[in-house]
């Protein structure tokens, strides 16, 4: 969570590196355009500025784009970004497979949808660690993490996966909202925690971010955010072009429930015509070699078809 350093139809219970998809279902969502036409590129090319829009809002509420302040640090963000071209394109690819579940969860813990771009900025969709420690998509610290319910054992980390971790989110920025009564706050809470913000608020007496004195880190991290969206809303307005079939598509499974303790998982995988690296990028959770539910608990496997 407090970081330190810069398809489905249905919610599974595990995800791993993929999404995983039930291939039951064929409701996805996807991003705003694929244009399969290279030639047709509307976005900056060779050392071209980044135009701003004349409006952008960040889940409902309007930023203050017209103040000069406001333009550039957003004008920075969405330079950097869209000319760190590796990254950002990975990114747009890694987002094909993990928007439409995070936003679904994010949907069904009333949180807004533009809280899938807070994910971005945090981790670029993937499973990372900071050097401070915090891990997974919406990177948590443990501590944090235990308290919003995600389980950290030897053999189990739940900040890793992807649903639960998300809903986590969820917990912390329904918890940040209404104490901020703002989502732009509650993400900006989200970075530099609740309280911290809250005693910046009353020292500053000012409760709109675009105007709050904050640290580096949360002072670029809104506009880190929305540059996200723009790029992500409409990848081939910034330049990148890409076919549909260039994107990382979901990956089907199957379940597998365990009751009984395992204490092999290299010999666990071998047994289901598997093997432990395929295991082990479905499931990021597992830590180690084995798994010991408690007794009366079920654990959820992903398992490749």
């Amino acid at each position: 969570m407090k970081k330190l350093w810069p398809w489905f139809t249905g919610i599974i219970i595990i995800s791993g590196v993929f999404i995983i998809v039930n291939t039951a279902g064929d409701t996805k969502e996807t991003l705003n355009t694929f244009d399969t036409d290279h030639a047709k590129i509307s976005g900056p090319q060779g050392n071209c500025a980044v135009s701003l829009p004349d409006q952008i809002d960040f889940a409902g509420e309007q930023v203050p784009i017209k103040e000069w302040d406001i333009a550039e640090h957003l004008d920075r963000e969405l330079l950097i970004n869209t000319y760190w071209h590796s990254s950002s394109l990975r990114i747009i690819k890694l987002a094909n497979r993990w928007f439409p579940i995070i936003t679904q969860i994010l949907k069904e813990n009333n949180i807004p949808g533009d809280f899938k771009y807070l994910a971005v900025a945090e981790s670029g969709l993937q499973n990372i660690v900071s050097p401070a420690g915090a891990g997974g998509f919406w990177q948590f610290m443990p501590k944090t993490a235990k308290q919003y319910g995600l389980q950290i054992s030897s053999e189990i980390d739940q900040r890793y996966d992807v649903v639960a971790s998300t809903k986590a989110a969820c917990k912390y920025l329904n918890d940040a909202y209404q104490k901020l009564h703002s989502w732009t706050l509650a993400a900006a809470a989200y970075n530099m925690g609740s309280s911290r913000l809250i005693q910046s608020i009353e020292q500053q007496q000012i409760s709109n971010y675009y105007n709050l004195y904050l640290n580096k880190e949360t002072a670029r991290y809104m506009y880190r955010i929305l540059a996200f969206k723009l790029i992500l809303s409409d990848p081939t307005r910034y330049g990148f072009c890409f076919n549909e079939s260039d994107l990382y598509q979901p990956v089907p499974y199957q379940n597998y429930f365990l009751s009984e303790p395992i204490d092999n998982l290299a010999k666990f995988a071998i047994e289901q015509h598997t093997n432990l690296k395929m295991l082990k990028l479905l499931n990021p959770w597992m830590k180690g070699n084995k798994l010991s539910p408690a007794e009366g608990d079920t654990i959820t496997i992903a398992l490749p078809l």
